[in-house]
């Protein structure tokens, strides 16, 4: 049973999805419990494997289930009587269980390698991002050029985009090395259900994009939720400015936040 358990807590941590691992650590006196006895706790509370059913069990899923909620790890002891602050149980013995929250990691995909790209991996890992980077060409796609990259996808873009598990904790900026490729790239990624979807060019090179995939039969509402062309106007060319620009935006999403000045805001002249 263990072996299933953790099995199944892999996998949900592979694929990005919020899971909790519970441990009896100790137990004293009588208890359903065994020391060493481990539960996954999945975000809508069903589980994998058993910490010994009944009171118990039932508390360590709702203290799971907030763990999930808060995003933290926490020891918990549980006392199985009858007293005031017990679970109310006959049993009599005591059980420390620690609960492991697994939160889904905030995944920046940069599809494209160049050099828009490179000063966004570094900012992007400077901001704690699980940085994945997609590209065809195997000199923009290595570690001694994305030493601290989480992932390095080479190959056909289309076909590793397609195969990549994104979900809404991903946060996808395409700027490859054409428009042809931009447009491939949007067009495998646009149904996928990530956070933020960017792709870099003029206003000319995406306003054309996107009257192309409209003619296609490709969803209005979601062509409107791309972010076309990408970036907050800060002003600047160069690859360092252009990619500041463009994280900026991203946490602006990320965060909920409003674009506007603090000064405005704080008004203490």
């Amino acid at each position: 049973m263990d072996n299933k358990v953790l099995d199944f807590i892999l996998n949900e941590v592979k694929f990005n999805r919020k899971v909790s691992l519970a441990t009896i650590t100790r137990v004293e006196g009588s208890t359903p419990a065994k020391e060493g006895s481990i539960m996954a706790v999945k975000e809508d509370g069903s589980i994998v494997g058993t910490i010994g059913g009944g009171n118990l069990e039932h508390n360590v899923i709702k203290e799971a289930k907030k763990c999930m909620e808060n995003s933290i790890s926490k020891m918990f002891k549980f006392k199985l009587t009858n007293d005031e602050g017990s679970l109310h149980m006959q049993c009599g013995g005591d059980a420390d269980v620690f609960i492991k929250a697994f939160i889904p990691k905030d995944k920046m995909l940069l599809v494209g390698g160049g050099h828009v790209s490179l000063k966004l991996y570094e900012l992007s890992k400077m901001m704690g991002f699980y940085t994945v980077i997609f590209d065809d060409r195997e000199e923009f796609c290595n570690k001694d050029r994305f030493p601290k990259s989480d992932e390095l996808i080479y190959g056909d873009i289309n076909e590793k985009l397609s195969e990549y598990n994104i979900d809404e904790n991903c946060y996808i900026v395409i700027v490859t090395r054409g428009h042809e490729y931009d447009e491939i790239a949007l067009k495998d990624v646009l149904d996928s259900g990530a956070k933020y979807i960017g792709m870099i060019g003029s206003k000319n090179k995406t306003k054309h994009i996107m009257e192309k995939l409209l003619s296609e039969g490709y969803d209005k509402e979601k062509l409107s939720k791309v972010y076309a062309p990408i970036g907050i106007g800060l002003g600047g060319q160069k690859p360092e400015e252009v990619a500041f620009s463009i994280l900026s935006e991203i946490l602006l999403i990320k965060n909920n936040g409003k674009l506007s000045h603090m000064k405005d805001i704080m008004k203490w002249y």
